[in-house]
């Protein structure tokens, strides 16, 4: 038998072996760590908040939340109801309602204004939606990201948008613009969770 060719086969052999030892060793232990997302931070808890604290509203909230629930309004003081507010949050925050009575960072809350319109059908005197008139979207913050931006307070982000222009957020200033409405809310974290059944256990 040839030995120096046994000699050059068992040095070919060697060398293959320390390249796939070394793509082992230079892989990640755990692949699926690569699939990972990112860790939360300031500017990416929420894709719908911007690094500087903006607040942009979800276009397809109809499509990918649960529907929370609704309050019919009469806000000229009477007994007309005049608008009907529809909320909705993605489905992973309400989950984690439901087994921690609280919001996570990051939960979206949409609240959609609609104007009403009245009839006296056969069930009696019905109310129903007309039309959207504005938004606003609430964006939880426990750890005050953005101390320095008017619109994010008392453990959330505040936002005001009008059908008009509904990329635009309109709010300057939530204490002023957004949180007097809440007050009633307050013990409940500023949120009128007495309205949405679906947040029960």
């Amino acid at each position: 038998m040839d030995t120096k060719f046994l000699g050059r086969l068992a040095a070919g052999c060697v060398a293959v072996s320390t390249i796939i030892i070394a793509i082992i060793v230079s892989s990640p232990m755990n692949p699926s760590r690569a699939a990972d997302p990112p860790a939360q931070t300031a500017d990416t808890f929420s894709s719908y908040v911007g690094k500087d604290g903006s607040i942009s509203r979800p276009a397809d909230y109809r499509d990918k939340f649960v529907f929370l629930g609704t309050y019919a309004d009469a806000t000229k003081g009477d007994t007309s109801i005049d608008e009907i507010h529809n909320v909705y949050a993605p489905l992973e925050s309400v989950q984690a309602f439901r087994r921690d009575g609280k919001f996570p960072d990051g939960t979206v809350l949409v609240k959609e204004v609609c104007g009403a319109d009245s009839d006296k059908l056969t069930t009696g005197q019905a109310h129903w939606v007309k039309d959207t008139k504005l938004w606003f979207v609430m964006i939880k913050d426990s750890k005050g990201r953005f101390p320095n931006n008017p619109l994010w307070g008392d453990g959330w982000g505040w936002a005001l948008f009008k059908a008009s222009d509904p990329a635009k957020n309109v709010a300057t200033d939530f204490t002023t613009d957004c949180k007097a409405c809440h007050i009633p809310a307050k013990k409940d974290d500023w949120v009128y969770v007495r309205g949405y059944p679906v947040l029960k256990k």
